[in-house]
Order: C-alpha cells, then sequence, then structure tokens
C-alpha cells in the first residue's frame, strides 16, 4: 500500500527548491521517515508551522521511489513552542534530535527509542528538569 498514517517526531528539515522541503522524521511505527513537503514555504501552505523540528505529529504519507511525500499533517504536540525561547533547552534538544537522526535506522521501528526521545522532549517542554541533566538522561539510555 503506497499510502500510510504515522505518529512521528520532527527531527530536522532541509530546503529544497523554491517552495518544497525535506523532512525528517523518526516515526513510531516506520523508524527514520525523509520525505518531500511541496509547497511548505508559500505563505499560503496548508502545512506551514506544523512541520517545525521538534514538533510532535499526526502525518500521512504517500510512498515515492526514494523519498516520500507528505499529504496531510496534524500537529499532537507543538514542542518547539516551548523549547525554541529557552537557549539552553534549545541547545539540548537540538543534540537530542542529532543523535536520534544518527541512531535511527531507515524504515526500522525502534518504539523504545522514541518514547525516550518523546518523553525527553515533554520534559523540555514543560520545564519539568534543567535541560541539560535531561539531555544527558537521553543519552545515557539512547
Amino acid at each position: 500500500m503506497k499510502l500510510y498514517r504515522d505518529e512521528g517526531i520532527v527531527l530536522r528539515t532541509q530546503d529544497l527548491g523554491e517552495a518544497d522541503r525535506i523532512v525528517t522524521l523518526l516515526a513510531r511505527a516506520h523508524g527514520l521517515v525523509r520525505c518531500v513537503a511541496k509547497g511548505v514555504r508559500r505563505t499560503r501552505s496548508r502545512f506551514g508551522a506544523r512541520l517545525e523540528p521538534f514538533t510532535y505529529v499526526d502525518v500521512q504519507l504517500y510512498r515515492g521511489r526514494s523519498l516520500d511525500v507528505v499529504t496531510e499533517v496534524a500537529t499532537l504536540n507543538p514542542f518547539g513552542r516551548a523549547i525554541a525561547p529557552d537557549f539552553e533547552a534549545y541547545a539540548a534538544a537540538s543534540t537530542m534530535v542529532e543523535v536520534a537522526e544518527k541512531l535511527g535506522a531507515e524504515r526500522e521501528p525502534d518504539r523504545a527509542h522514541y518514547r525516550l526521545l518523546l518523553g525527553a522532549l515533554n520534559s523540555l517542554a514543560s520545564r519539568q528538569h534543567a535541560p541539560y541533566p535531561i539531555m544527558d538522561s537521553y543519552l545515557l539510555r539512547a
């Protein structure tokens, strides 16, 4: 089946052409997924800010040859909104998503690692603890 739906955490975005963006997700059931969000950089985009780093999303994708194509996105929790204003939290979150991308295998689900990253971002966003101990805990467990 070419069309599938999954929950995921946006790890990274890269501009592609004038209006498109490549998005790297750590998906619950599909592991590391690289996909294209067409027209996302236009002002009238349907996806807009939903595909920014540290965002927990429910995404529908169409399986392509090399990259999947985003067809629908719903934000479940915008962790980036709470993390971005605090430099230490942003640095910790950036480190964590970079490690998650390096450790994640494409199309290989690792639900324990997914839950670990989701919990760490949630803890950073809710300011339950200081950012660097959260990052250290994540790195040790990852």
